[in-house]
């Protein structure tokens, strides 16, 4: 058995905190129960199915039963974050699939970034831009990228992503974690 916990976990950007609270267990246990030194109950496991929003049957899944191929069609990505966040809005995609090495979201940047921190993490990026225009910002300097354009970068760079068109630019975000499949 594989306890995906952690990866849903953070495929959802929720935090250790986050997912216990809304789960009704504590911060020590849910650490436990990801690094898999603690087998939840069918009553916790369920209650951690909830509040990640899938089945019960994706939180332990033999890698045997995974899918092959996951399928998300452009109305069923799930929204990460609310409607009217005034950062950056993101959407998750293939969150049924089974160990990855990349983490795929559909993220729509804000046209403010100012207040922003730049984000930096192991791995690598990469940007697509599906709609609209967007800036990918560093700290010394600035690319623009146009529908079509893509950028591929180490992600210990430190990052931002802003829209420059009218509307909110439409952007493909893959994260490669390399570690990931370490844990």
């Amino acid at each position: 058995m594989i306890n995906r916990v952690r990866q849903l976990r953070k495929e959802r950007l929720m935090t250790l905190e986050v997912l216990a609270e809304r789960a009704g267990v504590t911060k020590s246990y849910l650490s436990k129960v990801e690094r898999g030194h603690s087998v939840p109950s069918i009553a916790i496991s369920a209650s951690l199915a909830k509040a990640l929003g899938v089945p019960l049957d994706n939180l332990f899944a033999d890698a045997e039963e995974l899918a092959d191929v996951t399928v998300t069609r452009a109305g069923e990505r799930q929204a990460l974050t609310a409607s009217d966040e005034p950062g950056t809005r993101y959407e998750g995609i293939a969150l049924q699939a089974g160990t990855k090495s990349m983490t795929p979201f559909m993220l729509y940047p804000p046209h403010d970034v100012g207040p922003v921190p730049f984000r930096d993490h192991p791995g690598e990026e990469f940007v697509f831009i599906h709609e609209g225009q967007a800036e990918l910002v560093f700290p010394s300097h600035a690319i623009t990228l146009d529908p079509g354009d893509c950028a591929y970068f180490a992600a210990t760079n430190p990052h931002k992503l802003r829209s420059l068109s009218p509307e909110r630019a439409t952007v493909l975000l893959l994260v490669s974690d390399r570690h990931t499949h370490l844990h």
